[in-house]
């Protein structure tokens, strides 16, 4: 009988640890995240951060490759042609 609580014990606290090591992590990690976005300190960081970026961006000779432009050029050319055939119908 004292094995089999012993062998009970050693099986819950192995569960335990295999789950505070893995699923624990990744459930802890998603929700400082999700706290960053809902509390008014961390949308204010996002908001820094994104700011920081943008200027980033515009302070670059060249934000896009010629290729990715070309290819967003047309992808908004392909859009806009879709909306006027809509808005004839």
């Amino acid at each position: 009988m004292k094995s089999f609580i012993y062998k009970i014990i050693i099986s819950v606290i192995a569960v335990i640890l295999i789950y505070e090591f893995t699923i624990g992590k990744q459930i802890s990690k998603y929700s400082n995240q999700l706290n960053n976005f809902t509390s008014k300190e961390g949308r204010k960081e996002s908001v820094n951060k994104m700011r920081e970026e943008i200027n980033k961006g515009i302070k670059k000779e060249r934000y896009l490759s010629k290729e990715d432009a070309k290819l967003i050029d047309a992808f908004l050319k392909k859009i806009k042609k879709e909306l006027e055939e809509a808005s004839k119908n």
